[in-house]
């Protein structure tokens, strides 16, 4: 029979086990700006469910009252332009930092980096440094090992558990969450989510790690398209560091026929990810530039200039002028800014009441007795304020208009109301049919209004 892992028809397998990672901790420039933006993310994820603003929770997006709460903005199902927008403007960003910084997103401020540097502290707390927590996986189960690892699973569920309530605490108010968690009254789809999102943040960050970075997100795979020769990348320095070999403290390096590089392996054993900068740029680097402050460091014990592995980029390595501002650095840019400075303008122009008009699609028109002819419409009143308003409708063309009913309609707060409208003009007036405009405002606050245009048919005279 064949062995575990080898195909029946013998030859090599394509399935090779998972080498644990255990990085080692280093202390650095660039380690210090992941850990403030690590403690920076993680502060305004779990804090911002607790803010306050006007009453209520400033950040809820309260899906059984389709109502999005974001400070002092309200946001509907029909402001949903609006996410897509967002969306865009997000990916565009993604697009021009990775043109001109590489990998930045992944190394400073995307969530399974987070988490996982997070569980990486918990882990040191329980378990030590990296030969320790090497040496306590490699020894048998003693009571001291029991020990560190339950004090770790504990951490590690606790903290997960906790992410779970925050997640949730953004769709359900978080007090009436928490209350629900202390009495025991928690509803079915809340301890679901709660659950469910501290099961995968579990998982996520503190068994998977590197792995949901080497093989499940796709980030990695579509770098490429966006790097040149003059976006700045984590690099060795092949031309500087090589031939690899130890020395003393304080020799010159080239005198004895050897790089700068010693091969002490430091940039191996901190890299999260488990890979070897010195074999170049590869997919699994998520350029959190461990690697770069370990170097650092070492060549700093030995006398050497920084630098052997450092942020360039390709053509500086070969010796060739970079430039910042390039074509498609421009152009990301350019876009960059024009979205988002019509979000903001949007945003700020954003009208508090919706109007849809629809036409009656049993009749074009109708002609009275009395010469006058008759648009049937249905109008649909969305009052995106906080409070109950009352509105009137008018109507502006190129003839006299006459609205019927004439009168004013109470709306509460998020109520979607429908109403028929009827709009009589001459009947053989030389207009003819024309475009009109109908518009809602409100009597309570006049700057409450909206305006759309209908098509207004009539025979031709």
């Amino acid at each position: 029979m064949a062995e575990a892992g080898t195909p029946a028809g013998g030859g090599q397998s394509l399935y090779a086990a998972r080498e644990k990672v255990y990085p080692r901790e280093i202390d650095g420039r660039f380690a210090r700006l992941r850990v403030l933006s690590v403690w920076a993310l993680l502060g305004i994820f779990y804090l911002l469910p607790w803010l306050h603003w006007s009453g209520r929770q400033a950040v809820l997006f309260d899906l059984p009252a389709r109502k999005f709460f974001i400070f002092g903005l309200v946001f509907w199902p029909q402001d949903f332009i609006f996410l897509t927008w967002l969306l865009i403007i997000a990916a565009l960003s993604l697009f021009f930092f990775t043109a001109v910084g590489g990998r930045l997103w992944c190394g400073y401020a995307c969530p399974q980096t987070v988490w996982t540097e997070s569980f990486l502290w918990m882990e040191r707390f329980a378990e030590g440094d990296r030969n320790a927590r090497v040496k306590l996986d490699r020894a048998p189960w003693s009571g001291n090992k029991l020990a560190r690892k339950s004090l770790k699973q504990f951490m590690w569920v606790t903290f997960a558990l906790w992410t779970g309530f925050t997640f949730v605490g953004y769709f359900t108010p978080i007090h009436t969450l928490a209350e629900g968690v202390m009495t025991w009254t928690l509803g079915p789809w809340e301890m679901f989510w709660i659950l469910f999102y501290g099961f995968a943040t579990y998982g996520n960050a503190g068994y998977l790690r590197e792995q949901v970075c080497k093989y499940m997100c796709p980030y990695a795979r579509f770098q490429s398209a966006m790097f040149d020769r003059d976006t700045l990348i984590i690099t060795y320095d092949d031309e500087r560091g090589e031939p690899r070999g130890a020395r003393k403290r304080g020799t010159d390096p080239r005198s004895e026929g050897k790089g700068d590089c010693i091969d002490c392996t430091w940039c191996v054993q901190v890299c999260p990810t488990g890979i070897d900068i010195r074999q170049g740029l590869q997919i699994e680097c998520i350029a959190c530039a461990a690697c770069v402050d370990a170097c650092d460091e070492v060549m700093d014990k030995m006398g050497s200039p920084r630098g052997l592995i450092r942020y360039t980029t390709e053509n500086a390595l070969k010796h060739k002028p970079s430039r910042i501002l390039r074509p498609r650095v421009l152009i990301y840019g350019g876009l960059l800014l024009a979205l988002t400075a019509g979000f903001v303008v949007a945003l700020m122009l954003r009208s508090p009441v919706s109007l849809d008009v629809l036409r009656d699609r049993n009749s074009l028109y109708r002609i009275t007795d009395d010469g006058q002819v008759d648009n049937v419409y249905t109008l649909r009143i969305l009052n995106k304020t906080e409070s109950a308003q009352r509105f009137r409708i008018e109507a502006r063309g190129a003839s006299a208009l006459t609205l019927l009913p004439q009168r004013e309609y109470a709306v509460a707060s998020g109520e979607v109301y429908s109403l028929p409208l009827r709009v009589r003009r001459a009947a053989y007036d030389p207009v003819g049919p024309e475009t009109i405009e109908i518009t809602v405002r409100s009597v309570d606050d006049p700057e409450v209004s909206y305006t759309t245009d209908a098509r207004f048919l009539a025979p031709a005279k």
